[in-house]
């Protein structure tokens, strides 16, 4: 689909890019030229992934990092560790929580729990990036048909409708979508594109236990999705390489790409049946959220 040397050049950061969505997309970019650098709260993960890659990519440069991204300090040691290093051309806000609870539940720490990774993360990093793209470009180091910088963040299919039980994320990828349109008006002066993407389920671990739990991966997707399937890793980790690569489509900018098969505008594409769940079908899907938590623990 396209050229081997499509990303020559170019050097991407992934946040939470060990494991899941962020891994298969750096390992997409890499495919294809780039070099990259991953973070997640789990050093151990980052650096087993980057061990297999540097077998698979010999001649890529791989950068891994231990970082919370909700401490705005450590994001921005992170990044200027890296523009010291040669900079950056593009960023993937990948790193995210989720998990599934009646909303009158939650407490103030399990809203934390999702919005400071997912809203104030996402913006640390975004701004952590963006503000030294912006003072080279102020420099003169780089100037108006130089290839742009681009940011991609990764949303939901339901920042428009929103969705019930999953209220902290819904408001904090509608943040994200809101950052997405802001700052690709105000930075693209200083040759910065920034695009979002609400892929549709494509069944991963962490995820799948956190927001289906108990149920066979894709089941769902099966019944409502009106192409009767779950979305495929590649067709995600093709539409970043679209998105990322330079001069495929520079002129798009602002916008946010819903890839889930039409499943969105058949069903809303969001978590309203779960208003017929039990008592005893939610103690339930709490116990295995939280056995996932444990094992996730386990590996930091």
């Amino acid at each position: 689909m396209f050229e081997a040397s499509l990303m020559s050049g170019q050097r991407i950061l992934v946040t939470g890019g060990g494991t899941g969505l962020g891994r298969a997309m750096a390992e997409r970019f890499l495919g294809l030229g780039a070099d990259v650098a991953i973070c997640g709260r789990r050093q151990s993960v980052c650096e087993e992934t980057a061990a297999e890659w540097r077998q698979q990519f010999p001649e890529r440069r791989i950068d891994t990092f231990g970082v919370d991204i909700r401490i705005a300090q450590s994001v921005d040691d992170m990044v200027e560790s890296l523009f010291q290093s040669g900079g950056l051309t593009g960023l993937v806000n990948n790193a995210a929580g989720n998990f599934v609870a009646p909303t009158e539940s939650l407490s103030p720490r399990a809203f934390d729990a999702i919005a400071n990774i997912v809203f104030h993360g996402s913006f640390y990093v975004t701004q952590a990036v963006g503000k030294r793209w912006v003072a080279e470009a102020k420099a003169g180091k780089w100037k108006e048909g130089d290839a742009l910088r681009s940011v991609m963040s990764i949303i939901v299919t339901w920042v428009d409708n929103g969705s019930p039980y999953v209220v902290p994320s819904a408001m904090s990828k509608a943040g994200i979508e809101v950052m997405t349109k802001s700052l690709a008006v105000e930075w693209a002066r200083h040759g910065i594109r920034l695009n979002a993407v609400g892929p549709g389920e494509i069944p991963t671990e962490g995820m799948s236990k956190r927001l289906n739990p108990g149920e066979e991966p894709g089941a769902r997707s099966k019944k409502t999705n009106p192409m009767a399937r779950t979305g495929r890793m590649s067709e995600l980790q093709n539409l970043a390489a679209f998105l990322m690569a330079p001069g495929q489509c520079d002129w798009l900018t602002g916008q946010s790409i819903m890839m889930d098969g039409g499943n969105a505008l058949a069903t809303g594409g969001n978590f309203y049946e779960l208003r017929q769940w039990s008592d005893d079908d939610w103690q339930a899907a709490r116990e295995r959220i939280e056995a996932q938590n444990q094992k996730d623990k386990a590996q930091r």
